[in-house]
């Protein structure tokens, strides 16, 4: 039997916390009586800087459930370095973990089958979405598009694959000597290389409140994704600047013409929508230089990820 750790980041998730220990503790009971966990496996919930109730709800529950643990962030991080602390704190614990967000929208029945392929020799198992129709309409057709882009931007990833994912202690590991500050794990945790396989998982509606992941925030992790594995962007700048010059050399070829025909009109119209869309064209690629070169400002920094305020673990005596 393996020691088994789920890990959850939380960010004002009170409405819903309560019902998802409810739910895990049942599905723990069910894993220990089935012997395919240790009675001494956990989960562990991930204070990520919440406004609200989480953490004092937490604390209850770490009192009275035999399973819980939690982590207090001193802030908040956002939902990859979250996941990254406590996957980096519950390592120390067990013997494999199991990444799902708290608002459990991930179908936890996947997990007594993630354990069962850990056993048979696989260090990442990936809950891949087969079903997605909880989900609103627009994000299951943004969420498509995504995956399809940055699988054109040669981004490496598992399609349909979220943060659900089971990771063996050896994989945690692994993952450790991997020090970017910018994290997309989606893309991170394929490049470890050890063996794995998927499992089928199928998004259910949230048992309460609202999702913490708004659009800005799925649109930075987006921009995350893509320009932390790829560096595609500037060589479609590069090939854009090629386009505008066989562009430009077309406009002066027929300049010549019209002046030597007399044919030329004088205006301003084109004059002006060309440095426009020229200007524009400009402010964009400085743009997407500018990421890349933030990224690196920031990356040679080399600032601590998270800082752990308090954490709740009877064998650490807290």
């Amino acid at each position: 039997m393996i020691r088994l750790a789920t890990v959850s980041p939380c960010y004002n998730e009170e409405e819903v916390l309560r019902q998802s220990v409810k739910r895990l503790t049942a599905l723990f009971d069910k894993m220990v009586q089935e012997k395919l966990i240790s009675p001494d496996s956990m989960m562990v919930f991930v204070n990520d800087g919440s406004r609200d109730r989480t953490w004092e709800i937490i604390q209850e529950q770490y009192r009275e459930n035999k399973y819980v643990r939690g982590i207090n962030l001193a802030r908040n991080v956002g939902h990859q370095n979250a996941i990254m602390a406590g996957m980096m704190t519950a390592r120390e614990w067990a013997d494999a973990v199991v990444t799902i967000d708290a608002d459990l929208q991930d179908d936890i029945e996947c997990i007594p089958q993630m354990v069962r392929d850990y056993e048979e020799g696989n260090d990442i198992v990936y809950g891949v979405k087969v079903a997605r129709q909880a989900d609103p309409v627009m994000k299951r057709m943004t969420a498509q598009a995504f995956y399809k882009l940055q699988s054109s931007m040669g981004v490496e990833s598992v399609f349909n694959h979220a943060d659900f994912r089971l990771m063996s202690k050896r994989a945690l590991d692994m993952l450790s000597g991997y020090e970017e500050r910018n994290l997309y794990l989606r893309g991170l945790i394929p490049m470890i290389g050890l063996k794995s396989t998927t499992v089928d998982d199928v998004i259910s509606e949230r048992q309460a409140g609202a999702s913490k992941y708004t659009l800005s925030k799925m649109l930075n992790l987006a921009l995350d994704g893509i320009t932390s594995f790829s560096v595609k962007p500037i060589y479609c700048i590069l090939y854009l600047g090629i386009i505008f010059l066989f562009v430009a050399l077309g406009i002066g070829i027929y300049v010549v013409h019209a002046l030597v025909t007399g044919t030329a009109v004088k205006g301003w119209s084109s004059l002006i929508l060309s440095i426009w869309l020229v200007g524009g064209v400009v402010m964009i690629s400085i743009g997407i230089i500018g990421v890349y070169i933030g990224k690196i400002y920031r990356e040679v920094k080399h600032r601590p990820l998270y800082n752990i305020q308090e954490v709740l673990n009877p064998e650490e005596g807290k």
